[in-house]
């Protein structure tokens, strides 16, 4: 068998319980979909109560289903084999005959797959429950620009998955630190450039920051969206730190390989 089949099968093999699994218990899909709904209406509430703009209710409603994806790259990417440590299964992965890159793409397709459902259906009940004005001038840079920020997020959790591993327990910590204040920093609910220039361009190293930023001038296109870069240029910016983060990753996971191999450990010698 070649090593692309392998890998191949590898990787939809990692991707099939993640599709499939969280169908089986219906409560955990219904409680992804109108749970986010809840934080999405207190911001567009309070908006509307300070009198902005209505194109703001857009920017909650995208920020919120988007946090859906930000939420899975930190806990079902990047903690993903610390958790299978624990669990004792990491030693499976470890011996397989095929690339761990494979099975962290597995994790991503699987991932990708239900979190685009959960954040598609926030983002059209959003739309219709607090109608939410769209104008999509380039449907198909919208799609690539969206792509490529998934992409780009998922490669960031695949770097971090290795390196969770070598941090050892502190990892859970990182993932904690890196969920709400990224929020803030990434503009979720916001026009990132109101932060100013700087701190805009600081949290743009998280792809979602120019990942948003450019979905919204792609959708509200008719609205003043307070863009901190033209769509074009974040575009080119996320393709770079996508092949950056991808290549990060498969040097990270060598590494976590190397240690393993020569010293029989995967974390630093301070855990």
């Amino acid at each position: 068998m070649s090593d692309w089949l392998l890998n191949y099968r590898a990787m939809m093999g990692r991707a099939y319980p993640r599709i499939l699994g969280p169908w089986r218990e219906p409560s955990w899909v219904l409680f992804d979909i109108f749970l986010p709904l809840l934080g999405i209406a207190a911001f567009i509430f309070y908006y509307r109560s300070m009198g902005a703009p209505e194109v703001f209710t857009g920017f909650v409603v995208l920020g919120g289903a988007m946090t859906a994806f930000w939420i899975n790259v930190l806990w079902s990417m990047a903690a993903q084999f610390y958790w299978e440590k624990e669990t004792g299964n990491l030693q499976l992965y470890m011996l397989a005959p095929m690339s761990r890159m494979a099975v962290l793409a597995g994790m991503a397709v699987g991932g990708m797959f239900f979190t685009t459902v959960r954040a598609v259906s926030t983002f059209i009940l959003g739309f219709f429950i607090f109608n939410v004005q769209i104008q999509v001038t380039e449907p198909l840079a919208l799609i690539a620009v969206f792509l490529v920020t998934l992409i780009a997020i998922y490669g960031m959790g695949m770097m971090f998955a290795s390196l969770y591993m070598v941090w050892g327990r502190g990892a859970m910590n990182f993932s904690t630190l890196m969920q709400e204040p990224i929020y803030l920093v990434s503009g979720f609910y916001f026009p990132v450039r109101q932060l100013g220039f700087w701190v805009a361009a600081t949290g743009s190293i998280i792809p979602i920051t120019l990942g948003l930023d450019a979905m919204r001038q792609l959708m509200f296109a008719g609205s003043n969206v307070f863009p901190f870069l033209t769509w074009q240029l974040e575009l080119i910016l996320m393709v770079g730190l996508a092949a950056l983060f991808l290549l990060l990753a498969r040097y990270s996971l060598r590494y976590m390989e190397h240690l393993a191999k020569r010293e029989g450990r995967l974390t630093l010698r301070w855990q």
